[in-house]
């Protein structure tokens, strides 16, 4: 597949380098409404709470959350399992817990990508013992050759190589938020610690 590339504008980190855009934003918003359909439809007698995980889903959750056919409450969680590095660390920190209680009631974690699946096993974990109604899972990456999970995820918006990726929230040292597409790097062109 031949993927068109997106020159990174001046001000940008990584300013005049060519990334590959793996997803464009109008498939973006198709799968998102597809989504929305989808969980509103599971939905439909419920008044469930999405917990957004901060901070790379914030496009992801707003997008979906205005598509929703239903009523909903919404809470943020924040972890971090990566610290200024590329890589996972292989540790999870919870930086900022839930508010809402969620004991006897359906919960939707909404996710910007899954990875190593550290992360999200670390999340199942702990909502679980809050003890709620359910627990469901949309996310709108994985990265299924390196996902080491032992749950399925119930709501999938793209399945994606092994490559670092940022745009639509994701990010590189907090940058590169604010790109429409999902952009991926090219080999070779990030070093930890940059």
């Amino acid at each position: 597949m031949d993927l068109k590339e997106f020159i990174l504008p001046k001000g940008y980190p990584f300013e005049g380098h060519a990334l590959d855009i793996l997803i464009s934003s109008s498939r973006i918003k198709k799968r998102v409404e597809k989504l929305a359909i989808q969980i509103s439809d599971k939905f439909k007698d419920t008044v469930p709470i999405f917990v957004g995980v901060m901070n790379g889903s914030f496009m992801f959750f707003a997008d979906l959350m205005r598509e929703l056919k239903i009523d909903f409450e919404v809470d943020f969680i924040k972890i971090d399992s990566y610290g200024n590095k590329s890589t996972s660390s292989g540790t999870v920190r919870l930086l900022k817990d839930i508010s809402a209680d969620i004991t006897n009631r359906h919960v939707v974690v909404v996710e910007d990508i899954i990875d190593t699946g550290l992360s999200i096993q670390f999340l199942k974990h702990r909502l679980e013992d809050a003890r709620p109604q359910s627990v469901t899972f949309v996310t709108l990456l994985l990265k299924k050759e390196i996902a080491n999970i032992n749950f399925d995820i119930d709501y999938v918006g793209f399945s994606i190589p092994n490559r670092y990726v940022v745009g639509y929230g994701l990010d590189y040292n907090q940058g590169l938020r604010g790109l429409k597409h999902i952009l991926a790097f090219k080999e070779g062109d990030i070093i930890d610690g940059e």
